[in-house]
């Protein structure tokens, strides 16, 4: 029986997926990274943490994303820097008081880099009844859908099962309509002029050598384990070039749209 795939196709008025190797100012990512898309079908499943489906099951699931935003544009903000605690009826912040007259904690002012009307075409492959419980919870949500930070709200465009209609073998080169990432490491690629990013790929939230299970159980001791892998960003109508080494290529089409998948480069 030929692999099922999930489609689903959003719409972003904003969006900012904060790269964390940027400390200047905050650079967003051009597409969102799979940490952050799981993340989104965890809350749209009310199971944040993987307690009750089990890690394993959310990071095991491949996840290829293609689209991009009309415009970037820089906002400039007023943060406030670290650990906020409750002491008594006080916020403080770094023994400071947080609001107040006299002395208070720091604010930093921040550029920060954000997106403007975005249009997302999301994959997702892996557990088959994992997949038909997203698409339930997408297609009804018992929450507002967002896609990186709270305010960054999606509304779901489609949401359908498919399957890739060919495949390819691909030697020279690759033609890719939408932009998207590509991991560098299954990537014979010709030219070596490209943008990189290392994007999350998998996160968890440990208490020692315990995972977290819910919200309550994040203390300013909690470490957060990120896995970071390098992709290749990809351009609109964007060629990539091969070092004469042949791929294999999914290819779909989607209400007159196409998407090329390489095999082992198109999955994070």
């Amino acid at each position: 029986m030929p692999t099922e795939f999930l489609f689903m196709e959003f719409f972003q008025p904003f969006a900012q997926y904060r790269n964390p190797f940027t400390f200047y100012y905050a650079q967003t990512y051009p597409l969102p990274p799979k940490s952050t898309i799981i993340g989104m079908l965890q809350s749209a499943l009310g199971d944040w943490y993987g307690s009750n489906l089990g890690t394993d099951r959310w990071w095991n699931l491949k996840v290829s994303v293609h689209g991009g935003f009309e415009s970037v544009f820089w906002n400039y903000q007023s943060l406030i820097k670290g650990t906020v605690e409750l002491k008594g009826a006080k916020l403080m912040n770094q023994g400071l008081p947080l609001y107040g007259g006299g002395i208070t904690s720091q604010r930093t002012p921040v550029h920060q880099q954000e997106l403007f009307n975005g249009h997302l075409y999301i994959f997702i492959k892996g557990d088959s009844q994992l997949l038909d419980d997203i698409k339930e919870a997408i297609e009804h949500p018992k929450k507002v859908l967002c896609l990186g930070r709270s305010e960054d709200v999606v509304f779901l465009r489609n949401c359908e099962f498919t399957q890739a209609s060919k495949k390819n073998k691909v030697k020279k080169s690759l033609w890719l309509t939408y932009p998207t990432y590509l991991l560098k490491e299954h990537l014979p690629i010709q030219n070596q002029k490209y943008p990189v990013f290392s994007v999350p790929v998998k996160v968890l939230f440990k208490n020692g050598n315990e995972n977290v299970t819910s919200k309550a159980e994040i203390t300013k001791n909690t470490k957060r384990e990120v896995v970071f892998n390098t992709v290749v960003f990809t351009g609109t109508d964007y060629v990539v070039y091969l070092n004469n080494r042949e791929i294999d290529v999914e290819v779909f089409d989607i209400k007159g749209k196409n998407f090329k998948i390489p095999t082992k480069a198109g999955w994070l």
